[in-house]
């Protein structure tokens, strides 16, 4: 089936797939297998040449696994795509299949801790420096640039601020300059926006979050060229093994079907609590993309079909504020992650950002105060009903 002019709608269901040849089942199978058959000697040593595909291990290549890939590439406007055990499995597989020791990297200042971590960290010990700039500004990472610059690593929108990046700009710099350039989109999804239609070269996705979106299942994708992916699968992924189990890509083959639908209902009512946030005396100010006051409104016009299902704000009285906060809500639930048909709510500072210096999370945006909100998909008066009796609470 050609789905190259399908729609989002269309492809989240039907990319990828074809009736399994045997049984002639629409639902695609669930391959268990670790080894596969190769067939006569001849057809065995084409495989291993390169000559043929085939399965050989599942470390190598499973079809459950590699029908998500293909599904999440047409979803991504991408040549190829290739499954991880996790989202740090995705980022960590395409930042090595790029840099060496000695080579420097340009990377957003607000992301995602682990992925700061990674940076700051395990990289520095391997002799790979990066520098975080302020990446709202196309210009900061511009004047970062030096003659080992090998990767620029962006966010957008970014976790936990929801600061964009100007991905055509960037994009044009990078290229220009010879860099390959990485953006996550687990926030946005391809639903909302597709990184690689602006000339971004690679993307990766907690496929564990909006992808999966019923908390039931862990797994990453890194989305790019055919070169690329390939490089990928042959080099730091086989050895380093942060494979997708089988099991885990069929329950996220299961949710990208439903991927668009629910994305409308992340948007819809993360625009409507970011609206009645941000009218809330006790609240000092609202992140949202979609919001007006946003100060990169403008840009997410632009280049976001719709804002995603994430919301921060700042509370008076910082952290004392937001313990309250917590522990008063009672449908919204106190976790991390983010994606989940449920809502999701975390105070930063003393939970997913407490790996970083204070410091360094005051210099990612995330203030004592901050509260991040992963909107569910329940009815949105009910959401705004809880928040509002725990803001309440004295």
């Amino acid at each position: 089936m050609d789905t190259t002019r399908m729609g989002i709608h269309t492809l989240a269901i039907h990319a990828g797939e074809a009736p399994d040849p045997t049984t002639g089942a629409l639902v695609p199978p669930l391959h268990l297998a670790n080894t596969f058959f190769l067939g006569s000697a001849e057809d065995g040593a084409a495989i291993f040449a390169g000559e043929k595909d085939g399965f050989v291990y599942s470390r190598w290549g499973n079809p459950t696994v590699a029908l998500l890939e293909k599904r999440i590439a047409a979803l991504e406007h991408a040549p190829a795509a290739l499954a991880t055990a996790s989202g740090m499995a995705a980022i960590s597989t395409a930042i090595l299949n790029i840099v060496r020791a000695g080579d420097h990297v340009i990377a957003a200042q607000a992301i995602y801790p682990s992925t700061y971590h990674l940076f700051a960290n395990e990289l520095r010990a391997l002799g790979i420096e990066t520098t975080f700039v302020d990446a709202t500004d196309p210009q900061n990472i511009a004047r970062a640039i030096v003659p080992n610059t090998k990767l620029i690593y962006l966010e957008s929108p970014g976790n936990p601020i929801l600061a964009l990046c100007d991905l055509r700009a960037i994009a044009t710099i990078a290229r220009d300059a010879k860099i390959i350039s990485i953006t996550d989109n687990t926030f946005a999804t391809p639903i909302n926006q597709q990184p690689l239609d602006f000339g971004i070269d690679v993307v990766v996705h907690s496929a564990t979050k909006y992808f999966g979106g019923h908390g039931d299942a862990v797994g990453g994708v890194i989305v790019g060229s055919r070169e690329f992916i390939k490089q990928c699968a042959n080099e730091p992924l086989r050895f380093f093994g942060g494979i997708l189990s089988p099991f885990n890509a069929y329950l996220i083959l299961r949710g990208i079907q439903t991927l668009p639908l629910r994305m409308e209902r992340h948007n819809a009512n993360a625009r409507a609590i970011a609206q009645f946030l941000q009218t809330h005396r006790a609240v000092e100010w609202v992140a949202y993309p979609g919001l007006p006051s946003h100060p990169q409104y403008a840009l997410a016009q632009k280049q976001m079909r719709g804002f995603g299902g994430m919301v921060c704000f700042e509370l008076k009285g910082g952290i004392n504020s937001g313990a309250r906060l917590m522990n008063a809500v009672k449908l919204c639930s106190l976790a991390v992650s983010l994606g989940d048909t449920r809502t999701l709510i975390v105070h930063p500072a003393s939970t997913t950002h407490s790996v970083v210096t204070r410091a360094e999370r005051i210099a990612q945006g995330v203030s004592d105060g901050l509260v991040r909100l992963s909107v569910g998909l329940e009815d949105v008066e009910d959401i705004i009903a809880d928040l509002e009796r725990g803001l309440e609470k004295k």
